[in-house]
């Protein structure tokens, strides 16, 4: 299959009150292991690269590696840049095949945010091309994008409003209390403002930094209007753990295929897991 636009999945999820799984890759093992598990489950799934996995692999590896896994199921699968932080960046993942962007500008005052996001809606949304944006300031670490606990600001109701009205974007990642990369505690989700949010903005609510959060918090978050959910850093831990566990039974193992095999069924062990958590199986 080819390549399916996000803003068409969220509008279906948007009708039947579940969220799609969007799932980082970094190499071929996690991109198997994301279309296996959406496969397995009949789900819609996004695969997503960040800057940091475009240039450890290569953009034009990203983009055959998830054409060829489209290819290969009967789910679709949409193709997005995660956490783009350039106008270049960004056109050069479209150029390249991408079905979908983001365009973070959410570091920028308030109407450069705008000015950038309308920028990048004007040329991907003739091609076909879905954007995200975002506004607010999700806390952690993701790659090269690092913001501390004192930055991290959550996204303002009004100002959403306002942002979502001045550009037409598809869907809208906000700050609510999620971070990236590994939680050193519970993290405390604001859902009064989500609920806010939502009521004042029409368009589907992305949530980052959604590994480690408790499970619960994710279905309410899903009740209230979250229709994507970012997982990558539950990912890299069932890698790891495959890794370690395979070395662990074979120190002296040399075959790389008898350690990245187990890496990539854990990974689609926790993917299938998450799939279910959003509600999105069956929902192909």
């Amino acid at each position: 299959m080819p390549l399916v636009n996000v803003d068409v999945l969220l509008k279906k999820a948007e009708a039947e009150g579940y969220a799609v799984g969007a799932f980082n890759c970094n190499n071929m093992e996690i991109v198997q292991a994301i279309v296996a598990a959406a496969e397995a489950e009949k789900a819609p799934v996004i695969i997503q690269a960040s800057q940091g996995a475009i240039k450890y692999a290569g953009l034009n590896y990203i983009v055959k590696l998830v054409e060829v896994a489209a290819d290969s199921v009967s789910i679709p699968v949409a193709l997005h840049l995660d956490h783009g932080t350039s106008f270049e960046q960004v056109l050069k993942c479209m150029r390249f095949g991408f079905s979908s962007v983001m365009i973070d500008g959410s570091k920028l005052p308030l109407d450069e945010n705008i000015a950038i996001t309308k920028k990048v809606i004007e040329i991907a949304r003739p091609l076909g091309i879905s954007v995200e944006a975002e506004l607010g300031k999700i806390g952690g670490t993701e790659d090269d994008i690092i913001v501390s606990e004192k930055e991290a600001m959550f996204t303002d109701p009004q100002e959403a409003k306002t942002f979502v009205e001045a550009t037409g974007v598809g869907s809208l990642a906000i700050a609510i209390g999620t971070a990236h990369g590994q939680y050193k505690g519970k993290p405390e989700l604001d859902f009064e403002r989500l609920k806010k949010i939502k009521e004042l903005v029409k368009i589907p609510i992305v949530l980052h930094g959604s590994s480690g959060v408790p499970d619960e918090d994710i279905q309410k978050a899903i009740q209230l209007g979250v229709r994507k959910v970012n997982i990558d850093t539950n990912i890299r831990e069932a890698f790891m753990k495959g890794v370690k566990d395979a070395l662990a039974q074979k120190p002296n193992e040399i075959d790389p295929r008898k350690v990245l095999g187990p890496a990539r069924e854990e990974m689609t062990a926790i993917v299938r897991e998450k799939i279910r958590l959003f509600g999105s199986s069956g929902k192909a």
